[in-house]
């Protein structure tokens, strides 16, 4: 499985140099950001394995961004939120009900950090392994074109099989990957290796489309 660095999101450049030490010491990749704009714009452009979000940030709150991490990416990217200002019994609440996986409230012991990140990137790694071995031949080959760009008119062709039937073929992928949108499960795709995307793709498109 292809596997993207742990994000941290902190404000705070010394409590992100904690983290990262941390989280390197036990062998994990990091990627350090400082606000939740630059952590959802590097989200898009490569799924973490997971991210640490500190809830009090410039700008838009963590809440904020865990929101919409998770209404893009799905339940596949696991979220750990974190605060050493709201630490309340209510905080951890609405960050939970907002989607996070974990709250920890800072600072915090290291090998707390650990037990909790490496529990959410195995299970993340272990419902991708299952999600792998329930795609059929046909939804590997669609899900392959779609990583590829290729519209649904355009796989249709290509598999010869009715975009109707793309569709279908989607809503199971959908299904199986526990992810809400057609950009999710791109997304997840790429970061977990579930399929090989074909070579000179995107299609040629026709003339008329």
């Amino acid at each position: 499985m292809n596997c993207g660095p742990i994000m941290i999101v902190d404000g705070d450049a010394e409590a992100r140099d904690v983290a990262a030490g941390i989280l390197r010491r036990a062998g994990f990749a990091s990627q350090e950001l400082e606000s939740g704009e630059d952590a959802f714009e590097a989200a898009t452009r490569e799924l973490p394995a997971l991210v640490l979000l500190e809830v009090v940030l410039p700008g838009l709150s963590g809440y904020q961004i865990c929101r919409e991490l998770r209404e893009q990416f799905g339940e596949a990217l696991p979220i750990i939120l974190m605060s050493a200002e709201k630490t309340d019994s209510i905080d951890q609440v609405a960050g939970l009900l907002l989607g996070g996986d974990d709250y920890i409230a800072k600072p915090f012991a290291p090998e707390i950090l650990l037990a909790r990140v490496r529990r959410l990137v195995e299970r993340s790694a272990v419902r991708a392994t299952g999600a792998e071995s329930t795609l059929t031949r046909r939804e590997r080959e669609v899900l392959s074109l779609l990583v590829a760009a290729n519209s649904r008119r355009d796989i249709a062709r290509e598999l010869v099989i009715t975009v109707a039937t793309v569709g279908k073929h989607i809503e199971h992928i959908l299904v199986k990957l526990g992810v809400h949108s057609q950009t999710q499960a791109i997304a997840v795709a790429a970061r977990d290796g579930l399929v090989d995307v074909p070579v000179g793709r995107p299609l040629e498109r026709s003339p008329s489309g």
